[in-house]
């Protein structure tokens, strides 16, 4: 679907939630859809290519806006959720948020970020909820299905997962790394809980490391495994949304 029809569509669920979103404006056409619903202080977020290999989209946002609520319940900055959550509407998963003002070309230095990022798993130890337990693997399974199960990919998969780590797991925020941190005058701001896990700490401080191109200053056993997995991970992400992409140009 072109990003045009998504928007018309996201408009009119909305509507529907009171918000006059006259002037939409797109934030960030990715893996999902961010627009935000000038005048409405409030963002869209829209599964898009993640809807292609998630059956349960819906679940994964509808765990974002829970654990976002509960952080949120806690003192932690983070972007919160608005109205009452996740919705279907035409086709489509649509979360809306509070539209929080930030830089966007500013992230946290990587001490900074570190100790963000233990303060964080800190607190998500205490939620009560219920998390995936195999976390990316379930999204790198479900691309590889989507994508004719390429050999090589195939292999790097079996291999991780012969080698999975014994190591203690608690909830994660399962994307973290500097561009899901929002700075603003206040002060730094998490966001995206969409792809959260019951997991060893290391994926996500593989996550960062990623980003920063060298470790962050964060205590975690066998980070190799996790970034060998986190690159994975990425490159079947990619693999995906090359086949949105020829999906969606190929419609009339």
């Amino acid at each position: 679907m072109e990003t045009s029809a998504v928007i018309a569509r996201v408009l009119v669920a909305a509507r529907r939630l009171g918000l006059p979103a006259d002037d939409p404006e797109v934030l960030k056409d990715g893996y999902n859809l961010l627009v935000r619903l000038r005048p409405a202080p409030v963002v869209a977020r829209v599964a898009t290519v993640t809807a292609l290999a998630r059956a349960d989209v819906l679940g994964h946002f509808r765990r974002a806006d829970d654990l976002s609520r509960f952080l949120a319940g806690r003192g932690v900055p983070v972007v919160e959720p608005h109205g009452p959550g996740p919705v279907r509407h035409d086709g489509l998963v649509v979360a809306f948020a509070r539209h929080v003002g930030h830089d966007p070309d500013r992230r946290p230095d990587r001490a900074s970020f570190a100790a963000m990022l233990a303060e964080l798993h800190a607190e998500l130890r205490h939620y009560p909820g219920p998390l995936p337990e195999r976390g990316p693997l379930t999204d790198v399974d479900a691309a590889l299905a989507l994508v004719g199960r390429p050999a090589e990919l195939v292999a790097a998969r079996d291999a991780l997962v012969a080698r999975w780590p014994d190591a203690p797991v608690q909830p994660l925020h399962g994307d973290a790394h500097p561009r899901n941190v929002l700075v603003t005058p206040r002060g730094p701001v998490w966001n995206d809980f969409e792809d959260a896990w019951r997991g060893p700490v290391g994926w996500d401080v593989a996550c960062a490391d990623g980003v920063y191109g060298e470790p962050i200053p964060y205590p975690a056993a066998d980070l190799a495994h996790w970034r060998e997995l986190r690159a994975l991970f990425g490159e079947c992400w990619t693999r995906v949304r090359d086949l949105y992409r020829t999906r969606t140009r190929s419609r009339p």
